[in-house]
């Protein structure tokens, strides 16, 4: 059972990482600024776009190989939640006829919290580097 575990774990690492880089990438060919005058409409602080943005693709590529599977998954789960509560939330579910809801960011972030939660070490440079023991 342990096996098929890891198996599913490492799914959704390389998949939720590989959403983030793409979606960190696309803020950066966005433009930064772009990004942050967006964050601002939002009353958030422009820096967090500069960060958010940062945050996806390092974490993503730190999901997709496997280096700090739990600390970057919690930090990704938060930023989903920002993203929930700030922008998506108002659109309701699926988000109407715009269709911007917020159901990807609800299921992007339980894929984060179960990772957070269990980690993932099939493939990854944490059991490589650290041995099994770190990750567990």
């Amino acid at each position: 059972m342990e096996n098929r575990f890891e198996w599913s774990a490492l799914v959704l690492r390389v998949v939720i990482g590989l959403t983030f880089v793409i979606h960190g990438i696309d803020k950066f060919q966005m433009g930064l600024e772009n990004v942050a005058g967006f964050f601002g409409t939002m009353g958030l602080p422009a820096f967090l776009a500069y960060l958010v943005a940062f945050l996806e693709v390092v974490g993503g590529v730190a999901l997709i190989v496997g280096l700090g599977t739990r600390v970057f998954s919690a930090a990704l789960a938060v930023i989903m939640i920002g993203a929930i509560v700030k922008v998506k939330l108002a659109a309701g579910f699926m988000g109407g006829e715009n269709g911007a809801g917020y159901e990807f960011d609800l299921a992007l972030l339980a894929m984060l919290i179960a990772l957070s939660i269990s980690g993932s070490s099939k493939f990854g440079l944490d059991s490589i580097l650290f041995g099994k023991r770190a990750v567990e």
